[in-house]
This record gives C-alpha cells, sequence and structure tokens, in this order.
C-alpha cells in the first residue's frame, strides 16, 4: 500500500506541473523519487515481493505506476517535442520512467548525472530547462 501511495501522490505533483514547462520539473522529481535511498523504490520492492501470488495486490501495484506513466505521457504530449528523445509520448514515457527506476541501482553519485542525460535527451538540459 505505501508503494501505492507513493507512486499516486508522485503523479499528482506531476499533474499538477505547468503545461509547456513542466517536463524538466518532472525529470526532477521523479529522478528523485527514484534515487537511491529514497523511500519509494524500497516500498516499490517490497510490495512486489508482498504482492507475489496476490492478483489484486499484483494489479493495484501495476496500476498505480501506470498512473504516473501515463500522467507523464500527458506532460509530454501537451509539451512541443525537444531533445533526441524519439518516439510518441507513450514511448517517450514509458522509457523517462523505467530511466528513473534504474536510478534506485545507480551509485548515488551518479544519479546526477544520468538526470542530466534525460534532460538533454529531452531537450530540457541546463541551457534549455
Amino acid at each position: 500500500m505505501e508503494a501505492e501511495t507513493r507512486l499516486l501522490q508522485l503523479a499528482g505533483e506531476l499533474a499538477a506541473l505547468p503545461i509547456g514547462d513542466g517536463v524538466a520539473p518532472a525529470l526532477r522529481a521523479l529522478a528523485g523519487a527514484h534515487a537511491p535511498g529514497a523511500p519509494l523504490p524500497r516500498a516499490m520492492a517490497e510490495a512486489w515481493l508482498q504482492s507475489r501470488g496476490d492478483k489484486i495486490a499484483m494489479l493495484a501495484l501495476a496500476w498505480a505506476r501506470e498512473r504516473l506513466r501515463l500522467t507523464l505521457e500527458e506532460l509530454l504530449a501537451r509539451t512541443p517535442i525537444r531533445g533526441t528523445l524519439p518516439g510518441a509520448a507513450e514511448t517517450r514515457s514509458w522509457l523517462i520512467l523505467a530511466a528513473c527506476e534504474a536510478m534506485a541501482l545507480e551509485p548515488p553519485s551518479a544519479v546526477a548525472d544520468r538526470l542530466r542525460s534525460l534532460l538533454e535527451l529531452t531537450g530540457h538540459g541546463p541551457d534549455r530547462a
């Protein structure tokens, strides 16, 4: 339940971002939420382990994650495409979320570099953010 709550709260934060200028803040929020030592990755891992064999719990976790991805997709769809990250908003939201989730497995010192790469790929790097 903690993981679902955290995912839905994060989706709410992203939904409140301004249209057009919300991609960089969204990426920063996602990277921060998935950083090594942040509560969300641990909650996700625990929820995934606890939901094994429980279809309802598994679906609840998957739905909360999908809600977050859909919120990111909506933000990307309403923002002019910049950068070199290819694909439709649906594809880009999936790639960005997967990249942010992978940050939980990175050394803490690498997170800033990974975030900078995502910002550059989406055209929201330091020179444009």
